[in-house]
């Protein structure tokens, strides 16, 4: 790997660590979800880095991919599990990191067994390894402790301007002979759950992304589908970004590409028998046999 490209990956790892830790501090009952991302979103800028995907703040049973709608009004109250999945961007180059916190609470046997769970899957995880064996580890640490993996969720390749490429990395072992790469970025990312383990679609999408460049009819939609392209490059982006710089009636103008298949939807995921859900997640480079975890 060369170095300039080495180094941006690490960059953006540090980055996603700093604000990963930043959004964590604002977490308390009361605390709006909408006012939680963007005091995420100002420290991304202040940073000089860009979002590599929507802040997603998934609360309790939601799984995934929930960011705060424009005119949002969920308010975190004591007790509530929130999953707060952040990255940043340096040309391209991203991390992926999450954190689970109890609001107004310290102990929680759930969270506790995701972050086990991520710990020893760092601690297996190298270039050419068996992705099996990082999957094991996850399922065997939360099994132990009387929780679930989702089976349907899991880690994944990274590479420039792509948060989810190549190889899945499972949160329960399946018997894979598949190896890991040797150079390049993954991501760990071990779900535990209260419930039977597995994470379904709900209807709610607040978070798109390009799939193509065919052209909507309507100005605005032109105007939108070209903004989309030279701003997020193909990353993921929140619904909320586009209706807050191009007004309510781009909604429609959204609805019409994800018809036209211009934009692919990422639906909010939801626990299937409604179980408890926490998470965490690191971003991992392999160079030269070395493993440096980038968002620790």
């Amino acid at each position: 790997m060369e170095a300039q490209e080495r180094e941006k990956w690490i960059l953006a790892g540090k980055a996603g660590k700093t604000i990963r830790e930043y959004a964590v501090s604002l977490v308390k009952p009361g605390e709006s979800l909408l006012r939680l991302a963007r005091e995420i979103e100002k420290k991304m800028a202040e940073l000089n880095v860009k979002p590599a995907f929507p802040p997603n703040l998934s609360i309790n049973q939601i799984a995934a991919h929930y960011t705060p709608k424009f005119n949002d009004e969920i308010v975190l109250k004591e007790g509530d599990i929130l999953k707060i999945d952040v990255g940043a961007s340096i040309d391209g180059f991203v991390s992926d990191t999450a954190a689970t916190v109890v609001v107004g609470q310290n102990n929680n046997d759930l969270v506790k067994a995701a972050h086990a769970a991520l710990a020893e899957a760092i601690k297996v995880a190298k270039p050419v390894g068996k992705i099996d064996d990082i999957s094991h580890a996850i399922e065997e640490t939360i099994r132990s402790r009387g929780f679930s993996p989702i089976v349907n969720l899991g880690g994944h390749g990274i590479k420039r301007y792509e948060i989810h490429e190549g190889d899945f990395i499972p949160n329960c072992a399946t018997g894979s002979k598949k190896t890991l790469r040797k150079e390049g970025v993954i991501a760990i990312e071990p779900f535990a759950t209260t419930g039977g383990g597995y994470v379904v679609d709900s209807s709610e999408v607040q978070i798109l992304m390009l799939n193509n460049l065919k052209s909507p009819r309507a100005k605005l939609g032109r105007e939108i589908l070209d903004f989309i392209s030279k701003e997020y490059h193909g990353l993921p982006f929140a619904k909320r970004w586009i209706l807050e710089k191009f007004g309510k009636f781009a909604d429609l103008e959204l609805k019409g590409m994800v018809n036209s298949g211009a934009l692919y939807e990422f639906n909010v995921l939801k626990e299937r028998d409604n179980g408890l859900v926490a998470q965490f997640e690191h971003t991992l480079l392999f160079d030269s046999g070395e493993v440096i975890v980038t968002t620790m």
